[in-house]
């Protein structure tokens, strides 16, 4: 049994089903009809929970043993598609889940999926099936194609036509045989969120009906298009009855972060699909939604190529589903917002029907994400709800109903105007090769934009998008300009798994007074994906004046929040910064070195790759010491351990004098206590730490007061991610103080982690809590010693927390600075940015043996601001030494 599914177990008490988990990496492969295999000779997925899954179960909860290696996807190889259709393999087949949620509202099982599938390929030779990777709990998540048969030498001509349309958009513009024979792709998507069941039900019913229609409708859709349906994004919580994946994270907020599988797995197939239209189907909002979103409009899309197509099919979806007089369907009532019974003749679209908070500005949504890979996108949004935890067998049979009319509908437009749409696309990459400049649609231009035009009306330039100035790229400097080299590689590993272009100066490059030495990273924003490289990389904008709520985060950079350095450089008029080298997944980086004939060595502990590699070299025993400036150091009888931990992590040791090593102070292989969610246990484990102890002020107190182990007993740090009320007073109180005395620390976020250690006298002063739904990038700046080190100059906060009145012995080690980026209101002006503005946004604090950190900003945010996951790294050791 490995290391972490001995933790998973330690963490749930629970009973482990496992079963295999691989990432899907090669061709379409066919997995046979076999028992599950092994892994480490256990029976292989892991179905680990801590309640009933026909109750209300709470998806932190879940915890899989499945983690990826390294948080950073470099090892998932793009999907390779079929070489001709129909692709026909035998899939696996799963066995059905003995408490299943599907089994209570009626629809379909995901253990149902592959025998329908077999049974339809045996049927048609129209209908394809692959696995393109696999869920978190290890269900095969299937991708269906339908169109005509294609041989060998036709599905090459498409392929090499869809690369032309991306790479070489300008050829495609001229080439009349692309434009005829171009099998434009419609990518359907169903169930991201697992407790949203009926568009799964409603893909293969259309399915089924393309594969068997004789009319010539469907014959002439086929013979033109390539219709792509993944029937389940999310198959363990369609199983579980949870909106979550199995790691308790949301897929459907994960497209930048990509910290899910089943995230990830939605990226490699949209790079491969390359859909001209998309749709993800979801629920429940009493009234079907059929995207475009309204304000505030994102800035890495054209919406003059997007726009007039999707408002054009939403109208189009809605005529179609209230001609087809759906029984138990409602409609939409402009005059209340709300749903109605009566049929009024409308559905809602957010773009007209909804002044803001259904928005399409953070890229973070399936739908938003594809628009910045060239695809008009929608997110569908299904009528009728749950009843308590799944929706009742009629509410679905009404909602697979409207969503199989919608999918029809969608399909129907696209056929219809998919000439347009390509021109469309090919515009779309187009202009990112040329680097064009961003055009904002006014009143004085927007009657300029071809296509259908009732969406000119709702367009108001002074709310709905600001102009945009872009870069002529962005650089990641390499050498003494870098902050953390293990950061930077993991960045530029993210940004090529994104589809993005990346370069290596070949030469040193000058720009603005700035040296950028050869072997700097270049993103030139001269390439296809540029709204998207622009989208990842710069640093967003406040918003915050512009609507009064958000439906997600507003800010998420990664140049401003994984913890690498990266320069905006120029306009996108400008010329090429320099000669530069293609860089892709198999030459990005370098393995990495420890110098020889040398006793000492060590590297920085400057990014979370960094801490990994420490975690380990800790975990197998070897003696590793941690100096003043922020370096980890090795002694001779770790050379070997060394030499394998810069292979694994690609990070160069250094030679370190042997003063440096007798001056530094030993680091331990730490257990940690935490008291927290999801965030906070995915976020050590990602950051190396896998001694992890789950406890409660709840169960600290019982034990205590039973004479009971506490959980405390063995570990080294508590780590406080939501609160730890134990009174002055009780045993639990005192059992932890206990527990202090004799050299604990605690470590956290927020202000429940401040009044942790406010109550056993390691802080003091007041921990004020910004306003709740205030998110984005701020400016940081680093007083303190704790942090100073690899200092970083930004941070995410959701909400900001920040302390005022220290006390004596409370040290200030982290100070807000202006809010960059985001939605942060000002109307409650105490709890607003100009209040945290100067205000201190970290705490240390020392009590005899014992030591307290405590992070302000939100540094364990759904895994994604590796940049605060170093930090709180940093001070998780500096706590235990």
């Amino acid at each position: 049994m490995s290391a972490r599914t001995r933790l998973v177990a330690a963490l749930t008490g629970a009973t482990l089903v496992v079963a295999p988990f691989a990432p899907a990496t090669a061709a379409p492969a066919t997995p046979a009809t076999a028992a599950p295999a092994t892994v480490a000779g256990l029976p292989a997925v892991v179905d680990v929970r801590t309640g009933p899954v026909d109750g209300p179960t709470d998806p932190g909860a879940f915890v899989a043993s499945y983690l990826p290696p390294d948080p950073v996807p470099r090892d998932e190889p793009p999907l390779r598609m079929p070489t001709s259709y129909p692709y026909q393999p035998d899939l696996r087949v799963y066995p059905q889940a003995g408490r299943d949620a599907t089994d209570r509202n009626g629809t379909v099982s995901h253990a149902d999926l592959a025998p329908r599938l077999n049974r339809l390929m045996e049927r048609s030779d129209r209908v394809s099936a692959q696995v393109v990777g696999r869920s978190t709990e290890g269900r095969d998540l299937y991708l269906v194609t339908v169109t005509a048969p294609e041989a060998r030498a036709e599905t090459a001509r498409q392929s090499a036509w869809r690369a032309d349309v991306r790479e070489r958009p300008d050829r495609a513009a001229r080439d009349t045989a692309l434009r005829a024979g171009y099998k434009t792709p419609v990518w359907m998507t169903a169930n991201i969120h697992g407790d949203e069941w009926e568009g799964t039900d409603a893909a293969l019913r259309v399915i089924e009906d393309l594969a068997t229609g004789r009319d010539r409708a469907t014959r002439e859709t086929l013979a033109h298009h390539r219709l792509v349906f993944s029937l389940t994004l999310n198959p363990d919580g369609r199983t579980h009855a949870t909106r979550t994946t199995s790691l308790g994270l949301d897929a459907n907020r994960d497209m930048i972060t990509l910290a899910t599988p089943e995230a990830r797995s939605y990226v490699r197939t949209l790079k491969a699909v390359q859909p001209l239209f998309t749709a993800d189907f979801h629920g429940y909002t009493d009234v079907l939604q059929v995207e475009p979103a309204g304000p505030p409009h994102g800035e890495g899309y054209e919406y003059d190529l997007l726009l007039p197509h999707a408002y054009a099919i939403a109208r189009q979806v809605e005529d179609d589903v209230v001609a087809a007089d759906i029984d138990g369907n409602t409609s939409y009532d402009p005059r209340t917002g709300e749903a109605t019974e009566e049929d009024t003749g409308f559905v809602k679209i957010p773009y007209r029907d909804t002044p803001s908070g259904w928005d399409d500005w953070p890229p973070v949504f399936t739908a938003q994400y594809a628009a910045l890979h060239g695809a008009v996108a929608s997110t569908v949004e299904l009528p009728l709800g749950r009843t308590g935890t799944t929706t009742t067998r009629a509410d679905s049979a009404v909602d697979v109903e409207v969503a199989a009319t919608t999918m029809t509908s969608m399909i129907g437009y696209v056929r219809a105007h998919s000439d347009a749409m390509l021109a469309n696309q090919v515009e779309t990459f187009g202009r990112g090769v040329a680097g064009a400049p961003k055009t904002v649609l006014t009143r004085e231009n927007i009657d300029e934009v071809p296509g259908p035009g009732e969406w000119r009306r709702h367009w108001d330039a002074a709310d709905d998008q600001a102009p945009v100035h872009l870069p002529r790229a962005y650089v990641v400097p390499v050498g003494a300009g870098q902050r953390s080299a293990s950061d930077a590689e993991d960045l530029v590993d993210t940004l090529l798994f994104h589809g993005i272009e990346v370069g290596r100066l070949t030469a040193p490059a000058h720009v603005a007074g700035t040296t950028y030495p050869a072997g700097s990273y270049v993103v030139d924003l001269h390439q296809p994906l540029r709204g998207l490289a622009s989208s990842l990389l710069g640093p967003g904008s406040d918003i915050s004046a512009e609507v009064p709520g958000m439906y997600d985060i507003s800010a998420w950079s990664l140049a401003a929040l994984w913890g690498a350095t990266v320069d905006p450089v120029g306009a996108t008029t400008d010329g090429p910064l320099g000669p530069t080298t293609p860089v892709d997944a198999d030459t990005a980086g370098a393995p990495g070195d420890v110098p020889r004939g040398v006793r000492w060595v060590g590297f920085d502990l400057a990014g979370l790759t960094d801490h990994r590699a420490l975690n380990d070299l800790l975990d197998q025993g070897v003696t590793v010491r941690l100096t003043g400036d922020g370096r980890a150091v090795v002694g001779p009888r770790g050379r070997q351990a060394a030499r394998e931990a810069a292979g694994r992590y690609g990070i160069d040791f250094e030679a370190v004098p042997r003063a440096d090593w007798t001056a530094a102070e030993p680091a331990e292989d730490l257990t940690i206590a935490y008291v927290g969610d999801r965030d906070d246990r995915l976020s050590l484990l990602a950051l190396g730490f896998d001694d992890l102890v789950a406890v409660s002020a709840g169960g600290i107190g019982t034990s205590a007061a039973l004479g009971r182990p506490t959980g405390l007993e063995d570990a080294d740090v508590l780590w406080v991610g939501t609160s730890l009320d134990l009174p002055a007073g009780s045993a639990g109180h005192a059992a932890v103080a206990s527990w202090l005395r004799d050299g604990g620390a605690i470590v956290g976020r927020g202000a429940g982690a401040f009044a942790a250690a406010e109550s056993f006298g390691l802080v003091s002063g007041k921990a004020v809590t910004g306003d709740a739904a205030g998110n984005g990038i701020v400016e940081t700046r680093v007083p303190g010693d704790v942090l100073d080190d690899h200092p970083q100059d930004r941070g995410f906060v959701y909400p900001a927390v920040w302390f005022t009145g220290l006390g004596r012995g409370t040290t200030a080690e982290l100070t807000y600075g202006s809010f960059l980026a985001g939605h942060w209101s000002s109307d409650r002006a105490a709890k607003g940015p100009a209040a945290a503005d100067g205000q201190v946004a970290a705490v240390s604090g020392e009590r005899g043996q014992a030591r307290a950190f405590v992070f302000g900003t939100s540094v364990f945010f759904r895994t994604h601001p590796r940049g605060g996951l170093s930090q709180a790294a940093t001070a998780i050791h500096w706590a235990a030494l």
